[in-house]
């Protein structure tokens, strides 16, 4: 691979504090229907003298800089170690075999880029071409650990200059990407750049506990501490069914119990526990469409158990397979038939996908199935259990797809079966599906507010769907009538209240945003009254 013309690999490791790329919003991606968006803030004085922001200005993890010769040789010494181990079968046996198809065999024809919403968003901005970062790692590997490399280098690509700067620039531009891996599915060969971001993102956080304290620290750590990546304790969840129960009589008049720790029920249904604190409504309607349905269900109020999310899936092997077992083991030993996933998209994929990667026998998909809500959702639309009436919800709504569970799951129709059913004035994306473009939130972006990092990302990652969405209701963008834009992801809805409340789209349009499963209790027709507020509550 030729060096791009713009910024050379080398660049990287530049012995400079200045940053290689200062965001302007005159050179990102145009959006329509909106004149004029807050500009980019620079850093303040005091974060430039303590931590390393000379990829981009911005950071989710605050490296500070190192103070001596030798801590700067250091943070060198235990990358070398943690990439040697990346490449190791005995230490990466999960993920191996993709990582180095993907470093031997990609062709380098740049065809993933413009699928790549953050570089497109950019302006196009070379770190951030999903090639850019696998190139060095593939440059750095053969360089190191190859004999042809270490007797060829330039001949054989292997002639990148490695320091403490490059080390710390490689981390910063691995959480530049949302893993939402549409680069992959447009390569001609399957080569795999978004799965080559999240393994740095693990030599990282393995080898070097070097992590976004959202992910880690306050993460998986927390999770596995206090039961919950909220720090949500036992007595915290069991205090928010209560509440969740008195907000479903105030809203449907409907006394429910909420099942928790039911022996032998047929399902364990495990929600992100972050819409127990941010949007109770969500597991609210829940409760209510399983009650009419008749579901036989039970949350779970064991430590982890009441929580969904594995952050481990982000950055960390040994932290997923740490709560992807408790989740299994909790589901055994309650003996229900198998797990259903609430509405977040990278919970169902690691429950329904990766685990299976890394659990052998009895706790095996196959032993314990595991399911995302929504194919059960179209079952109960479909079999008329329900009475449903579409006109409760008539008002314009467009569908934004997880990557997880769409792209990289396959689960495109269920969810639009419902929507079609219950919303009359229902539109798609372009595109959409599995072709659909990240929320801009997604591998965890959503919770990192470290530093100006959500700066970043309102302005990078979260521009195209800002783009998409405003798209989606061109014909109705009249402030006079509320819109709601679908996303059945807890991440997802993260990110869709931060762009909304970035680009004032609810002031100026009356675009606001929203769970699937409100929308079918919405369109009951013996509830008295909407179950859903079409309002819109900022976070800031």
């Amino acid at each position: 691979m030729k060096e791009q013309k713009g910024l050379a690999f080398n660049r990287l490791a530049a012995l400079t504090d200045e940053p290689l790329l200062k965001l302007d919003t005159k050179k990102l991606m145009p959006l329509p229907y909106l004149d004029a968006e807050p500009p980019v803030k620079p850093p303040p004085e005091s974060w430039l003298e303590k931590y390393d922001l000379s990829l981009d200005w911005h950071s989710p993890v605050g490296v500070p800089k190192p103070k001596t010769e030798q801590e700067k040789a250091e943070l060198v010494r235990r990358f070398l170690s943690g990439l040697g181990k990346l490449f190791d079968p005995q230490n990466n046996w999960t993920f191996l075999k993709i990582l180095r198809l993907t470093t031997d065999y990609c062709m380098r024809c740049q065809t993933c880029s413009e699928a790549c919403h953050v570089f497109v968003a950019s302006g196009h901005q070379e770190i951030y071409r999903p090639t850019y970062r696998s190139e060095i790692l593939r440059r750095l590997y053969r360089q190191y650990f190859t004999p042809s490399g270490k007797l060829l280098k330039s001949l054989v690509g292997a002639d990148i200059e490695l320091n403490y700067k490059l080390v710390i620039r490689l981390m910063e531009v691995s959480y530049r990407c949302n893993v939402c891996r549409r680069c992959a599915q447009v390569c001609p060969v399957g080569i795999d750049n978004g799965l080559i971001a999240r393994e740095i993102r693990k030599l990282f956080s393995q080898e070097m506990g070097i992590a976004p304290k959202e992910l880690y620290a306050k993460g998986t750590r927390q999770h596995l501490k206090v039961g919950s990546s909220t720090g949500m304790s036992v007595g915290g969840f069991k205090e928010a069914i209560e509440f969740i129960e008195e907000d479903i009589g105030d809203r449907t008049g409907r006394k429910i119990k909420i099942p928790v720790d039911k022996k032998g029920a047929d399902i364990l249904l495990i929600h992100n526990a972050g819409e127990y604190l941010s949007w109770p409504e969500n597991p609210g309607a829940f409760a209510v469409l399983f009650d009419a349905a008749g579901i036989d269900y039970t949350l779970s109020s064991e430590p982890v158990g009441y929580d969904g999310v594995n952050y481990g899936l982000f950055c960390d092997d040994v932290e997923l397979a740490r709560i992807g077992l408790r989740h299994v083991q909790i589901a055994k030993k309650l003996g229900v038939r198998k797990i259903v996933v609430g509405e977040c998209g990278h919970a169902t994929k690691t429950l329904c996908v990766i685990t299976d990667r890394v659990f052998p026998g009895d706790l095996s998909i196959s032993e314990i199935p595991r399911e995302s809500c929504l194919p059960l959702f179209w079952e109960i639309v479909k079999s008329g259990v329900i009475k449903l009436d579409p006109s409760r919800n008539n008002f314009p709504t467009t569908l934004h797809d997880s990557c997880n569970i769409a792209r990289l799951m396959g689960i495109v129709m269920p969810q639009r079966n419902v929507v079609k059913a219950i919303c009359p004035q229902f539109r798609e994306m372009t595109p959409n599906g599995a072709r659909n473009y990240c929320c801009g939130g997604g591998s965890g972006f959503a919770i990192m507010n470290e530093l100006n990092f959500p700066q970043w990302r309102k302005k990078v990652s979260e521009r195209m769907k800002t783009k998409q969405i405003l798209e989606a209701f061109r014909d109705c963008l009249d402030p006079s009538q509320p819109k709601y834009v679908i996303a059945a992801c807890s991440n997802c809805k993260g990110a869709m209240r931060d762009l909304i409340g970035h680009y004032g789209l609810w002031d100026k349009y009356r675009i606001t945003y929203g769970g699937l499963v409100e929308l079918i209790v919405n369109a009951m027709a013996d509830l008295p009254k909407p179950f859903i507020e079409l309002e819109f509550i900022s976070n800031e």
